[in-house]
This record gives structure tokens, C-alpha cells and sequence, in this order.
């Protein structure tokens, strides 16, 4: 399923990280909720060692069963996130290191989760990354035709 956020709708985003990511997650999540967000937080609860990909199993598979609209992922270097979160049907994940990437993963590429560095992204820089991914919508038209070639 195509899923096209408009700007300014608020949706129902499920969040998780692993312990590297724990922080940044609690402090995106707060965010997220101020923004009126309803935010699912699939865990970890804690700085306690922790697998990425269990967390990146659940936040994946709410989105891909429409039970969340979107997902954000937090883990180290956002790049374990991503590559697990892809492995779900429907799920497209993109690693954020620039607002140009959450625009771009959104507007292009149509990604529906949102994969970040708590060891290489700032708590400010994290903000700005995330309101524009939430922010942009999918174009359509010629990356529809590129987004249906990925799928499974």
C-alpha cells in the first residue's frame, strides 16, 4: 500500500530503538507527542543492552500492517535500523543524515520510516530531520513507477 502523508495531518507513528538510541528516542518521542502525534513506543526501556533488530521488527511491522502510519527508528548509526526495517514488505526505510534526506526520502522515495545516528546526529539536528520527514509528501508520478519496482 502507498501510503501519502499530507503536511500538517497528525499521525500514528510507532518508535523504537536499541540502547545506543534510547535517549534520542525519548526525546523524539516527546516531540512528536507535543507536535500531537499519537506515538507507540515499542521499546527499549532503557540504556540496558539491547538488539536493534527485535526493535526494528516491531516498529516495521506495525507500519507494514497499517496499524502505525509511520516509524522512527533510533539505534547507533541508524544504518542497522534501516537494514532490518527493510526487510518488511511495504516498509520503506531511509537512514536521515541531512534535512535534504528527509525531504528527499519522502518526497521521492516515498519512505514511511524515518532511521537515525543517536551516536552521529545532535538532539537538535534530530528535530529538524524528523519535522521535515514528517513534514514532506510523496510527489508521485514518475517515483510512483520507481517505488512499485522496489516492492516484493
Amino acid at each position: 500500500m502507498m501510503l501519502s502523508i499530507k503536511r500538517g495531518l497528525f499521525m500514528r507513528i510507532a518508535i523504537g530503538s536499541d540502547h545506543a538510541g534510547f535517549e534520542l528516542k525519548e526525546f523524539i518521542k516527546l516531540h512528536l507527542e507535543k507536535s500531537g502525534h499519537e506515538v507507540e513506543d515499542f521499546g527499549t526501556f532503557s540504556k540496558s543492552t539491547a538488539d536493534y533488530p527485535d526493535f526494528a521488527k516491531k516498529v516495521a511491522s506495525s507500519v507494514a500492517a497499517d496499524f502505525s502510519d509511520m516509524g522512527v527508528l533510533v539505534c547507533g548509526s541508524g544504518v542497522g535500523m534501516c537494514m532490518a526495517a527493510n526487510r518488511y514488505r511495504g516498509v520503506r526505510a531511509a537512514v536521515l543524515r541531512s534535512v535534504e534526506d528527509a525531504k528527499l526520502s519522502r518526497s521521492h522515495n516515498d519512505a514511511n520510516v524515518a532511521c537515525l545516528g543517536a551516536r552521529l546526529t545532535a538532539k537538535s539536528d534530530a528535530l529538524a530531520l524528523i519535522d521535515a520527514f514528517f513534514s514532506e509528501s510523496f510527489e508521485g508520478g514518475r517515483h510512483l513507477d520507481r517505488i512499485k519496482k522496489i516492492e516484493i
